[in-house]
């Protein structure tokens, strides 16, 4: 196999390169973190976008009760367009299967870039549980629902034509920020997200983001939890409307972000830090707590 690509596009298989990959080429583990619970989504393995070596190093340093993959976690998209999956795209996939074998609970809700894998759903498959929702129970007794939120996107989007050009200036933006991050990495600049700065100061851009997140409410509203996980429109925030507390866990294409929940009850939104080779809080609260006014504050 290439380091760049893979050349037998039709018979490649992320899950197969993973399992039969020697798994005495993982990094060491150096665990200086630990949680009751992570929530991972929009990773985007396959992707040329992929900040696979952030996420490795994030999971080789952090141990969790439990780890939810909140969908597009492997772009089966852009692999159809060109096989790409480079040695770091399959540690990470080795990591979080050997992860899995170890003994941490995984489960594993499909997005849109990865939808094949939700006629999966409700099996166990490679010591990974599929489900296309899933509700989990905080340390502190509170119901967190988690979805990915493709299945908000007729609510959001103005018309085809639109989000089919949004798709595009996307492409554009991302191109953009990853040729910045090539410049900043060789002058010894940390990791700096274009795409996040710009989407934040467009005003359509910012519409598009307070309709999905009243849509991933209004669901959540319906299935009696306190909390709802979501991200496909990669945008961390967290965040407290009506007692229900939002949670977008961001990505790693462009802002590197997670949601965790830690064992003392705290719900935090983290940022890994490439400066600093660890997570960096952006947003935390007590659970069963009623959160100060500086936290119902959206994510920046």
């Amino acid at each position: 196999m290439s380091q760049s690509h893979v050349d037998n596009k039709a018979n490649f298989n992320p899950f197969s390169e993973a399992i039969t990959a020697n798994g005495r080429s993982l990094p060491p583990e150096n665990i200086k973190q630990q949680f009751n619970a992570l929530w991972l989504s929009d990773i985007h393995l396959g992707s040329v976008d992929c900040k696979a070596e952030f996420l490795l190093n994030l999971l080789t340093q952090t141990k969790a009760a439990q780890i939810y993959l909140v969908g597009d976690v492997i772009d089966i998209w852009a692999l159809k367009r060109k096989v790409y999956w480079p040695k770091t795209h399959n540690l990470v996939l080795q990591k979080l299967l050997q992860l899995a074998k170890d003994g941490t609970q995984i489960k594993y809700i499909p997005g849109n870039h990865d939808e094949a894998f939700k006629s999966y759903t409700d099996f166990h498959l490679w010591g990974i549980t599929m489900a296309n929702e899933y509700i989990h129970e905080c340390i502190t007794g509170e119901k967190i629902l988690m979805l990915h939120g493709d299945q908000f996107d007729s609510e959001v989007c103005v018309s085809r034509a639109y989000a089919k050009l949004g798709d595009h200036l996307y492409d554009v933006l991302l191109f953009l920020n990853r040729k910045l991050h090539q410049i900043r990495h060789a002058c010894g600049f940390p990791y700096w997200s274009l795409a996040s700065y710009v989407k934040l100061r467009v005003n359509k851009a910012q519409h598009a983001i307070e309709m999905y997140r009243d849509a991933v409410l209004r669901y959540a509203k319906t299935q009696q939890v306190q909390a709802v996980v979501c991200g496909h429109i990669h945008q961390p925030e967290l965040s407290l409307h009506e007692d229900i507390i939002y949670a977008n866990d961001g990505d790693w294409v462009e802002n590197c972000t997670l949601i965790a929940e830690t064992f003392s009850g705290q719900l935090q939104l983290l940022r890994w830090s490439d400066e600093a080779s660890t997570t960096k809080v952006i947003k935390q609260f007590q659970l069963n707590v009623q959160p100060s006014s500086e936290f119902k504050q959206k994510v920046a």
